[in-house]
């Protein structure tokens, strides 16, 4: 394909895309702002960092082929792995799932520690520099296509330059300032709000995951899920303003307003390991690069830069290791019109992604948004889904593979799933 490629940003969303580059480049370069860690430490650039994520079943398959013995590594290091939902219990619409073998698991683990690992699995790829304390200041472009990108400390020429710098990606400003036409935005104000601390429980809690869904009239929730380290993350969250605490007795009571009082029993009692953490995420934000007609040449927007989701659902990273995959199968064949088949494949991957989470949002009568007849009645569906998912572990079984990617939506409308949801007991 060429010499050079060069990442913006080098979170998740840009390790995996330098991961998708390798053998296709001689080079590949890293770029980000921060002082990168040596190991599995916070750094600045990942404010989210601090607060629950968990790697789904798809997901994980995705880093198992980029990343050969990366799940079997992390077990070995004490990552848990729980099985959705005999080792994990969810409280969804209010209604409690019951527990069966949905064959989906997921691995538990901080932020850095799986920031770290997967960075250094790239780094030791021949031709791959990670480099940091470099600012991005802008791509270079000789009206023709980008050649290159100049950062803090100088010019690196490249071949093809990727943003992957978040949500704040600037590959649409830099595209208006050249002349080409700007990818339409849709947006969902969620105003949600988490607040996270480490603890370690004083008695070993029964499962593996705890999570609690808002419901209409509570739009809140949160996470309570073990980690590597015998520690768990407890995230709070709230949204449309209904914002949990900082302060300590509030706090605990503004949990007591969604959890089970076992599991309230058990975070009270808990030895608190970190302060409590707060991180802001005001809209869900997806940018249509799919729909254009004209890109300039040598320059990708990948993961967040294109599509940022409601972090409640923690589908981001495993929607990220799918685009990376596509981003491979597009390189292999070859460069030409490489930014529409790019664009377009990953659209095929965020369309059905985006449209369950925006249904689980505009579920809420509190988020704002237009809701038409056809959001309405997919929400009844699954707000009935959800209850017969308490006793029925087909409907448990479709539901849960669908939100961890496995199956895609459709899945929940099939015809034995179809029929169980309708006439079934709620």
């Amino acid at each position: 394909m060429g010499t050079h490629a060069v990442v913006l940003g080098g979170s998740m969303g840009g390790l995996l895309a330098a991961r998708a580059l390798v053998g296709h480049y001689e080079r590949v370069t890293v770029v980000d702002r921060d002082a990168l860690p040596a190991g599995a430490d916070h750094r600045k650039g990942v404010p989210q960092g601090k607060h629950f994520h968990t790697v789904l079943l798809r997901g994980a398959q995705a880093l198992e082929q980029m990343f050969p013995g990366l799940v079997d590594e992390f077990v070995a290091e004490g990552v848990p792995r729980s099985n959705f939902t005999l080792e994990a219990t969810f409280v969804l619409n209010g209604q409690r799932m019951i527990r069966t073998d949905t064959g989906a698991t997921a691995i538990q683990l901080t932020r850095p520690m799986l920031e770290g690992t997967i960075r250094s699995r790239v780094a030791s790829h021949p031709g791959v520099k990670v480099v940091d304390g470099q600012e991005v200041l802008e791509p270079v472009f000789d009206g023709r296509r980008v050649t290159g990108v100049r950062t803090s400390a100088g010019l690196l020429e490249a071949d093809l330059v990727v943003d992957a710098l978040g949500r704040s990606g600037r590959s649409r400003k830099w595209m208006a300032e050249w002349g080409f036409p700007v990818p339409a935005e849709d947006t969902i104000e969620i105003d949600t709000m988490y607040v996270s601390r480490l603890v370690r429980p004083k008695v070993p809690f029964r499962d593996k995951l705890t999570l609690v869904g808002p419901i209409p009239g509570r739009p809140n929730g949160f996470a309570y899920a073990a980690q590597e380290g015998d520690r768990w993350m407890l995230t709070v969250v709230g949204m449309a303003g209904d914002h949990p605490p900082t302060d300590e007795d509030a706090f605990l009571e503004f949990l007591r307003r969604s959890a089970p009082p076992d599991v309230f029993e058990s975070i009270a009692s808990a030895e608190p390991l970190t302060e409590l953490r707060a991180h802001r995420f005001p809209a869900s934000l997806r940018r249509r690069y799919e729909q254009l007609n004209r890109y300039p040449e040598g320059l990708l927007a990948f993961g967040d830069a294109v599509c940022s989701f409601n972090p409640i659902y923690g589908q981001g990273m495993t929607v990220a290791a799918m685009e990376a995959e596509a981003l491979r199968k597009c390189l292999s064949e070859g460069e030409h019109d490489l930014a529409r088949r790019f664009f377009r494949a990953a659209a095929k991957i965020i369309d059905p992604v985006w449209q369950l989470n925006a249904g689980g949002d505009l579920a809420l009568p509190e988020i704002p948004g237009r809701r038409p007849l056809s959001t309405r009645l997919v929400n009844r569906y699954v707000s009935r889904l959800q209850k017969v998912a308490g006793h029925d572990p087909v409907v448990a079984t479709a539901f849960v593979r669908t939100i961890g990617l496995l199956n895609p939506p459709s899945s929940m409308f099939a015809p034995r799933v179809l029929a169980r949801v309708l006439f079934g007991r709620a």
